[in-house]
């Protein structure tokens, strides 16, 4: 045999070699149910697919040496047909809200099986995220408004939880004192805009993005119930005991869209608008700097007080007669195993409440802004980094000069003066008092209060805006 023909024979035997060893390769799947436009989930999901990130910790190692990933993506619009999928076995993993999230967990074990949230990946404490909108230019102010108004929620949401504790604290009966209608967010955004429903009550997105979009205002938000909201991941529970090394796999790459995020909330909040198509500085409101909602991976005991309450408004709501105990339905091994492979102090993010900080310069004067709640941004359309101002009338004068200079201003935030509370400022109250000071509030009430005790002189939107392009026209 001559030497050319012992070099194709054995270029045909690591063929038929490399065929064999294919073919008994141990292919796993990796089946993610994703909900793109419930933003605060993006870390979960949007991100990890779109930057293709759990390629990087999946396993290749030990029993995963010689495995083949089938990794699945599939994107839904609400918890309930992605906890369909994943009780019928099409899914391994799953990002929704404590209240659906408990509902997954109903169903599982229904069924015979268990699921188990492994991670948060966005919330808050007070209940930001979800909120109360009506129609613009509704005389309806606030939910004291709302006896005998028809209201539509998505039911069995996130969502559909607070309003009823909002009704609640009104003293009111849910099925006597209001009209409550189920209706999904692109239905409730078409009914709005007709003014065909009075309020309607939504998780995130919604309750800012439809005010962002100039046909809502925003009268409620849940923080105001100060009950804690949260979405976050799950899985099969069978799954991760016979994958745990994939499970810990997600949650990495789940640490890692968290970190990229908070160094260019700008950036990942255009790809999610360009995903999505859910405008950018809405993202940016909950997930640029002292936003919204906290991106905490970490299972503080708010938030498994927020499952509890889930279990014990599904009784009330009589949605399940399965029965339920939030400890059984939350795992943190992964987590903590995540951290640590990550080089991260699981325990020390656990006693961090902080938002997400805000470490800039006054972008008028130049020096480092250290106080807060007063603090005001202003997102200038082809600019990589949101300007930053001490106080809201500086960015509302900023706001006419570049408008005047034919820039886009693609929106402005304020603090909420009193809770600090990221508001966009189209919908905020404000409070003028001395040396053309003025303050930003959510509510008119808050505002209302809050003139009396500077003397000040309560003003909309539209009010300030003009005297700030009065100022910039008089330079």
């Amino acid at each position: 045999m001559n030497i050319r023909t012992l070099l194709q024979a054995c270029t045909a035997l690591a063929f038929i070699m490399a065929s064999l060893s294919a073919a008994q390769a141990e292919t796993i799947r990796v089946a993610i149910g994703t909900q793109d436009t419930t933003i605060n989930c993006a870390t979960g999901g949007l991100m990890i697919r779109e930057l293709h990130l759990l390629d990087k910790y999946l396993p290749h190692d030990g029993k995963y040496k010689d495995v083949q990933y089938d990794v699945q993506w599939k994107d839904f619009t609400s918890g309930a047909p992605l906890t369909n999928e994943m009780v019928a076995g099409k899914l391994d993993f799953g990002a929704m809200a404590d209240f659906p999230g408990t509902l997954n967990a109903a169903a599982f074990k229904k069924a015979g099986k268990r699921s188990e949230f492994i991670t948060v990946l966005s919330g808050s404490i007070e209940g930001s995220g979800n909120g109360i909108v009506v129609p613009t230019g509704s005389p309806i102010h606030s939910v004291a408004d709302l006896k005998g108004k028809t209201i539509s929620v998505p039911f069995a949401s996130t969502a559909h939880s607070m309003l009823l504790r909002a009704i609640k604290a009104q003293g009111w009966d849910p099925d006597t004192d209001v009209n409550i209608i189920t209706q999904a967010p692109e239905v409730a955004g078409s009914a709005l805009k007709a003014h065909k429903i009075d309020a309607h009550a939504d998780f995130v997105p919604f309750a800012d993005l439809f005010p962002y979009r100039g046909f809502a205002t925003k009268i409620y938000d849940g923080s105001q119930s100060h009950a804690p909201t949260f979405h976050g991941a799950l899985v099969d529970a069978d799954y991760a005991k016979k994958y745990p090394e994939i499970v810990i796999a997600y949650l990495r790459a789940t640490i890692e869209a968290n970190r990229l995020m908070a160094q260019d909330p700008e950036k990942y909040s255009l790809l999610i608008e360009k995903v999505t198509g859910i405008e950018a500085p809405v993202d940016y409101l909950y997930h640029g700097p002292l936003g919204l909602q906290t991106r905490d991976l970490t299972w503080k005991p708010e938030y498994r007080q927020a499952v509890a309450s889930a279990i014990d408004t599904l009784k009330l709501l009589k949605k399940t007669d399965v029965e339920l105990d939030a400890n059984s339905i939350i795992d943190d091994h992964f987590i903590r195993e995540a951290f640590k492979q990550s080089g991260l102090d699981y325990d020390a993010a656990l006693k961090n409440y902080a938002k997400q900080p805000l470490t800039a310069n006054d972008a008028q004067t130049g020096k480092r802004i250290t106080h807060f709640n007063d603090v005001a941004q202003v997102w200038v359309e082809g600019e990589d980094a949101v300007r930053s101002y001490a106080q809201p009338q500086e960015a509302l004068s900023a706001q006419e000069a570049l408008t005047k200079q034919g820039k886009t201003v693609r929106a402005v935030f304020v603090q909420d003066h009193t809770s600090g509370l990221k508001l966009l400022a189209g919908q905020a109250w404000y409070v003028r008092s001395g040396n053309r000071q003025i303050a930003a509030f959510l509510l008119r009430a808050g505002a209302d209060d809050y003139a009396k005790k500077v003397s000040g002189q309560v003003s909309d939107y539209a009010s300030v805006r003009a005297d700030a392009a009065q100022a910039v026209a008089a330079r």
